[in-house]
């Protein structure tokens, strides 16, 4: 099986879709909340405008990007503040070099996520605390493109399409919910950990600071857990940003 490099290596491929998201975006058909639909008029997300299908699965045939991050894309633009989420589908295409290898973005991504307080503040809550640290330093070592036993990151694989869609869209959770299902987790195998650690983990990024303040102040903690969520999509955009600027090239 040949290597998977952005864009096949070919800048054409890169500018095709880079024209085809600036388009809907101009005919003001790049939404949030919305896959890809043709019903009188023609709409979608991140997605969506860039393949004119909602599809995670055809980035690696069309783009030559995993299907991960298209899933990240995907989430990430549905988290952002309208204005950064019109602005995000091309950001995300500019970043990806013609001929990069993008097969470790992903699980780089996920190992941040799992290590980083700014973004994601319940990790180091004594309950989840060391399971969340052994989930991180699982997708540490894929992120390195280190082996990890195979029946593990057979699984750890499979689990990925749904961890890292919810690695952002999942910023909506308490600490507690994420310390729990780590927690629980890391009482199954590595592979699942790392899914659900992920998964929930995200989750407590956004809310976690605001959950409390609900209880006491429902209108004003909406507005905290609103902001906070808004900081912690943007957190994630500049990351995964960054990782994939930084992906080496193919010669």
């Amino acid at each position: 099986m040949s290597q998977l490099l952005a864009y096949h290596g070919d800048p054409k491929v890169k500018a095709k879709y880079l024209a085809r998201v600036r388009a809907h975006r101009k005919a003001d058909e790049l939404v949030q909340g919305v896959g890809f639909e043709r019903n009188g008029e023609t709409r979608g997300c991140a997605v969506g405008c860039t393949l004119d299908a909602y599809d995670h699965a055809r980035y690696p045939v069309e783009l030559g990007m995993p299907e991960m991050l298209a899933r990240l894309e995907d989430a990430i633009f549905e988290g952002l503040p309208k204005a950064k989420a019109l602005e995000w589908p091309t950001q995300f295409l500019s970043a990806a070099k013609p001929g990069a290898d993008l097969s470790l973005v992903g699980w780089k991504f996920l190992a941040w996520l799992l290590s980083d307080e700014k973004v994601n503040p319940g990790i180091n809550h004594p309950l989840v605390r060391d399971a969340v640290k052994r989930c991180a330093n699982m997708m540490h070592d894929m992120g390195e493109g280190k082996k990890v036993a195979e029946s593990a990151r057979s699984a750890a694989e499979s689990a990925a399409r749904s961890a890292a869609w919810s690695a952002a869209e999942s910023a909506a959770w308490s600490a507690e919910s994420a310390a729990w299902s780590a927690a629980r987790s890391a009482a199954e195998s590595a592979a699942w950990s790392a899914e659900s650690a992920a998964w929930s983990a995200a989750r407590s990024a956004a809310w976690s600071a605001a959950w409390s303040a609900e209880a006491a102040a429902e209108s004003a903690a909406r507005s905290a857990a609103r902001s906070a969520e808004s900081a912690a999509y943007v957190l994630m955009s500049k990351k995964l940003l960054t990782l994939m600027r930084a992906a080496p090239v193919s010669r």
